[in-house]
């Protein structure tokens, strides 16, 4: 993992054909205040999809299963509804491998022949003929460890020739994993739970980035589960007269030349901040600090 200062509103090619600014947005919370819980406004969800598009978000991070306790508000749907036809450049990418249960839960799949009806899923609740990014999710917030990916992944890369999706990439992952599945099909993004407070998959993330895979942290201002280290961000966010979360978001940045930072909310004055958050440069000072 190599850290480094960047210029602003840097930008990233992801799967070596889609430019992408390396500030996204994470459609998780548009349809609840988290993982789960009461649907929220609809209207205000699209507001700040609108928003986001126009304050330059040309990468939006969703899922079919990112819903309302009731299914009355999800996110693919808001996406659909607040930006269909899609604006030229505009990348979306989706997960699957959890399935929605009959009592409104989630359960993780390993059952390969479950997972078309997932990427037909999204593929019918975003309005679209192929999906840009899809990830295989493994597991729920830590990799299973030893576990072969194989089976599900080439399920996915016989969609990937089919048409039906652009490329692939996996989520919650370790190494071995990443190893595996470029035996089958190219991997152009990685989402595994890393921010300024958990780095444990430095390892991970440097093998990404000597691949030229993107790295995309899941819960990248910790997800309201992991603490940010706000005492060391706190420090240098004074420096900047920036935010704790805006440090956060910029030391992901500077961590590696693939990371791209997908915060999400629900919230148009925390769009504004997540998105400002791309003009900072950190300094080595700065740097040094958050080491």
């Amino acid at each position: 993992m190599t850290l480094e200062t960047r210029t602003p509103f840097d930008t990233f090619l992801l799967g070596g054909d889609l430019p992408v600014n390396r500030i996204g947005f994470g459609a998780m919370r548009l349809s609840t205040n988290g993982f789960t819980g009461p649907a929220r406004d609809p209207e205000a969800g699209r507001a700040v999809l609108r928003r986001a598009v126009e304050l330059g978000v040309d990468h939006i991070d969703t899922a079919s299963f990112y819903r309302s306790d009731d299914g009355a508000v999800s996110a693919n749907a808001l996406i659909r509804e607040a930006l269909h036809p899609y604006p030229a450049g505009l990348v979306l990418a989706t997960k699957v491998g959890p399935w929605d249960t009959p009592d409104g839960g989630l359960r993780q799949t390993t059952d390969p022949a479950a997972l078309r009806p997932m990427v037909e899923a999204n593929l019918e609740t975003l309005g679209v003929d192929r999906l840009d990014v899809v990830y295989l999710r493994v597991g729920a917030l830590e990799p299973p460890h030893g576990e072969s990916i194989a089976a599900q992944f080439e399920t996915l890369a016989a969609m990937r020739e089919e048409g039906l999706i652009r490329h692939l990439g996996l989520s919650n992952v370790d190494t071995a994993h990443l190893a595996e599945a470029r035996t089958i099909a190219p991997v152009v993004a990685v989402q595994n739970h890393f921010h300024s407070g958990k780095r444990d998959d430095a390892e991970l993330l440097t093998a990404c980035e000597e691949a030229g895979i993107a790295f995309v942290p899941f819960f990248p201002l910790g997800g309201g589960t992991s603490d940010l280290d706000a005492d060391r961000v706190a420090k240098v966010a004074e420096r900047h007269g920036a935010t704790v979360r805006q440090i956060a978001l910029a030391w992901l940045l500077a961590s590696s030349p693939v990371t791209l930072a997908i915060p999400g909310t629900g919230s148009p004055d925390h769009l504004a901040e997540n998105i400002a958050a791309g003009s900072i440069t950190l300094t080595p000072e700065d740097l040094s600090d958050l080491a």
